[in-house]
């Protein structure tokens, strides 16, 4: 009877540990699904997604990637009968940051300058009115990403860009002037440009420069700009002047669009780069919006 006693004792215990471990488990299951669906929404970010062989994000400050090395390498093959690639090129965040004088840190300057980021004041006339009627005044701090001059310099030598901005002109041409010193951009499109669309404003749509899309491409830092070509852009980061050791021009967007410089059509590599009609449908924007 003691025997007994002890086995159904042992049973009993050995129910409990199953019992246990199995509550155990599907607790973690349980955590497994809410962390699924936490990051589903982000799996097919075009910006973070490793699954491209074009890493648009490297990290700050590494060698670049082996994908931009070998876009780097296929660009020395030239096919002169192709038509001239068009890049259309956004100016705030991805070219330059601007800042009002008035109410950015003292410090930032210093720290940017101390780090060999290039910066400088601009007077801007504003459309706004005075007391007196007379345009108002602004002043802003603008810092130039690093590498922009070379960037610009490179890119003009095979591709005729086009300068493209959601900005004010009165805002944006005295800018425009003092980073293009050398008239590369053929074309400078201004607010006024783009478009407003059942999900966002300032949308820039590309046939306003030209109706083969198959040569153009959009470099912007807000992908909702090229939402009615979503196959011709390149969604790149955002820059601020806290970021003076950002790579992102010469070692990661200039060898893309070399590589595109000699594709017959740019939509084929860009929709497998980024996928950003899958990103505008997880948005809740239609594909064929």
């Amino acid at each position: 009877m003691g025997e007994l006693t002890q086995a159904e004792l042992y049973s009993n215990s050995t129910t409990i540990s199953h019992q246990v471990w199995n509550a155990l488990l599907n607790l973690l299951g349980f955590f497994f699904q809410i962390f699924s669906h936490i990051i589903a929404p982000f799996a097919n970010y075009p910006l973070l997604s490793s699954s491209h062989s074009f890493d648009p994000l490297p990290t700050i400050d590494s060698p670049p990637s082996s994908a931009a090395v070998e876009l780097t390498s296929s660009a020395a093959v030239h096919h002169p009968s192709l038509q001239k690639l068009t890049v259309v090129l956004d100016l705030d965040e991805t070219l330059v940051c601007a800042y009002e004088t008035s109410s950015m840190p003292d410090s930032l300057c210093a720290q940017a300058t101390k780090a060999g980021l290039n910066w400088f004041e601009l007077e801007c006339v504003s459309s706004d009115k005075d007391v007196e009627g007379k345009p108002k005044i602004s002043y802003v701090t603008v810092f130039e990403r690093p590498g922009l001059k070379e960037f610009l310099k490179q890119v003009s030598e095979f591709a005729d860009m086009v300068l493209f901005t959601a900005g004010l002109e009165g805002y944006a041409r005295p800018l425009v002037d003092r980073i293009d010193t050398e008239n590369r951009f053929s074309r400078r499109l201004y607010r006024p440009s783009t478009i407003s669309t059942e999900y966002r404003e300032h949308v820039k749509d590309l046939t306003c420069i030209s109706e083969d899309l198959s040569r153009i491409v959009i470099v912007d830092n807000n992908p909702f700009s090229f939402l009615l070509q979503p196959d011709n852009g390149i969604p790149c980061i955002s820059f601020s002047a806290g970021q003076p050791h950002d790579t992102q021009l010469l070692d990661v967007i200039l060898p893309l669009l070399k590589h595109l410089s000699n594709q017959k059509s740019v939509s084929n590599v860009l929709r497998e780069q980024f996928h950003m009609r899958e990103w505008f449908q997880k948005q809740g924007i239609p594909a064929s919006c």
